[in-house]
């Protein structure tokens, strides 16, 4: 009971504050007022919370002879596993669709992650599912 009315007063009364906003700094607050029962003789709860105001951007300088070029970025490694819509063959012999072939349809470029294939298939599974995520070394390219 007690929460159920603290949760109708929390959402009964919350006012936003902007003080002091100006364009370098913005900083708000907001601010909850809790309103106490007749019969209770607590005071009433206030809660307060505010936001750090953003960084200020980091000045660019510009040079007269390095106008106009843009800084070289590093170049992008090779993407790994197959394309989207190769098909591959599942080696994977726990699988439903051990030695079956499927199509690729995405492959995440992470390193650090573990299936990073997913292949999806004609036929479903017994869970009524037609895809699958499999690791590189789990599938076999088509020509």
């Amino acid at each position: 009971m007690a929460s159920l009315n603290m949760a109708s007063a929390a959402s009964s009364f919350l006012m936003n504050l902007s003080l002091g906003s100006s364009a370098a700094t913005c900083s708000s607050r907001s601010v909850a007022f809790f309103p106490r029962e007749s019969n209770s003789r607590s005071g009433r709860l206030v809660v307060r919370a505010s936001e750090e105001a953003a960084p200020p951007p980091a000045a660019t300088t510009t040079t007269a002879e390095g106008e106009g070029e843009k800084p070289k970025a590093a170049p992008k490694p090779p993407p790994i596993g197959p394309k989207r819509g190769a098909k591959v063959k599942i080696l994977r012999q726990e699988s439903y669709w051990y030695k079956d072939v499927g199509s690729v349809v995405t492959v995440d470029q992470d390193p650090k992650t573990r299936y990073p294939v997913v292949v999806r298939f004609n036929k479903v599974n017994y869970a009524n599912v037609s895809t699958n995520n499999y690791a590189l070394d789990e599938i076999e390219e088509l020509k």
